[in-house]
């Protein structure tokens, strides 16, 4: 199984962006680009999920959302994965955990959308995902000030890094975290489904 997994070296920082993408959208390009830049990151790799726990409906088939996420986006920095589905992992925290046992010598950092801290204490045993990986959050537009009364900020304030230190975020051991303040795009998967409805 390990020649369908993406190709990483040791010693790289690698970012995990996690999601339905149903669909991909701009939004997901901007913030990509946002991370590998002020991040410093290596790579990027795209995890379109089967599903996603949190949301009732299911999107549509993966390896269609796959397909599109590819098109959208051209960047040698960027990989678009269905990896959940190959290491048969529905949770963030078990894919983490996956992915760290494959890649030992590794780095790895989760990007999220601002969008995402207000559900964030939904997630699968969030404090676990923490604990394995530093997180990158990305302004999103309407949702700046979620990070200022996120759960996050009121149990990991005092592990947020500066922005202007963010470059260093792969390399800090966990807990560690770091909000972007970036310009934002305003494509929403959940709006575009609703246009095309």
């Amino acid at each position: 199984m390990r020649y369908l997994l993406p190709y990483a070296t040791s010693r790289q920082t690698i970012g995990l962006l996690g999601g339905s993408f149903d669909p991909a959208h701009e939004g997901h390009v901007h913030i990509t680009k946002e991370a590998i830049k002020r991040f410093k990151l290596d790579s990027v790799w795209w995890l379109v999920t089967s599903k996603n726990p949190l949301k009732r409906t299911d999107p549509k088939p993966l390896q269609e959302r796959v397909n599109l996420a590819r098109s959208l986006i051209e960047h040698p920095k960027v990989t678009v994965t269905c990896l959940e589905k190959r290491l048969e992992t529905e949770y963030t925290v078990d894919t983490i955990a996956r992915l760290k046992g494959l890649y030992p010598e590794v780095s790895f950092v989760w990007l999220m959308g601002a969008d995402n801290l207000s559900q964030f204490q939904s997630w699968k045993s969030w404090k676990e995902i923490v604990k394995q990986v530093p997180l990158g959050v990305i302004a999103r537009p309407g949702n700046n000030r979620l990070a200022k009364h996120s759960v996050l900020m009121a149990n990991y304030r005092a592990n947020r890094l500066p922005s202007n230190m963010g470059g260093l975020l792969g390399r800090i051991t966990p807990p560690s975290w770091c909000y972007l303040s970036t310009p934002l795009n305003n494509a929403s998967s959940s709006q575009i489904r609703a246009r095309n409805e």
